[in-house]
């Protein structure tokens, strides 16, 4: 009963303050900067880091390395199963943003390629019209209501976020995420656990094939490793929240938030 209450609170204050908040595009923007955001915790963080690339090192890149070579169709189906798994969340964030069509839009492209898609392999929706998939999460929508970023913050294994962006990651396991409480939360007949931390895990593995070689060259050009990924990950941050279309060159940004604390 708490949890509810919890959500539907944090419900009714966004829906409150989506319109006066959102429309301030300008407090958003500067709010958002990368250059705004504080490193308060600059040398616990870039020991988690050094913890992270240590892991990567072990499990991700090689998985990845593998994975890559696998058949695009088959890397396809993967990336769109995972896309429409994170509808889930998308959804309900559509929803507290006041963006009540992309929400329909969403919750049409949920249905049809759970179905005729095979749970999510194949995007039919898209190729009956209906727009591209944009993934919005809690964090995005507490920016929206001129929320700040708080300090930089690095978590282990899930990598870079903020302080907004970790608390509101909180709100997938309060009920947040569909997807979390039929598996972990109330683990069903159908699914369990394992299935969510899967797909998590596939998640990870996926935008570390997708950005292998961009990652390494960036490891490899990058006088300050840390430096490059905080500042890469706050650019792609701010662009996500304000819904632009401007693309980072450096890197295929576009499933950044895969590993991030959704």
């Amino acid at each position: 009963m708490f949890k509810k209450l919890i959500l539907i609170c944090l419900s009714v204050i966004l829906i409150a303050f989506n319109v006066n908040a959102g429309s301030d595009g300008e407090l958003i923007l500067k709010k958002n900067q990368p250059a705004e955001v504080k490193d308060c915790f600059e040398n616990l963080n870039r020991v988690t880091f050094k913890f992270n690339q240590a892991l990567d090192g072990v499990i991700f890149q090689p998985v990845a390395s593998v994975y890559k070579k696998l058949p695009t169709p088959v890397r396809n189906g993967v990336g769109n199963s995972l896309d429409n798994i994170s509808n889930l969340v998308t959804i309900p964030n559509n929803i507290l943003q006041g963006d009540f069509k992309k929400a329909g839009i969403n919750t049409g492209r949920f249905v049809i390629n759970t179905t005729v898609g095979v749970l999510g392999l194949i995007d039919v929706a898209q190729h009956i019209g209906l727009s591209e998939y944009v993934k919005e999460d809690y964090g995005q929508s507490l920016a929206k209501i001129g929320v700040g970023p708080g300090c930089y913050l690095v978590l282990p294994v899930l990598g870079p976020s903020t302080v907004r962006d970790t608390a509101a990651s909180f709100v997938n396991v309060l009920g947040g995420d569909a997807w979390y409480n039929v598996t972990v939360k109330n683990d069903t007949q159908h699914f369990s656990d394992v299935d969510y931390y899967s797909s998590r895990l596939t998640s990870g593995i996926n935008f570390r094939a997708k950005n292998f070689d961009s990652i390494e060259n960036l490891e490899k050009n990058s006088l300050d490793f840390y430096a490059s990924v905080k500042s890469l990950y706050l650019q792609d941050r701010q662009q996500k929240i304000l819904n632009t279309n401007a693309i980072i060159d450096t890197q295929d940004d576009s499933d950044w938030e895969e590993i991030e604390n959704q």
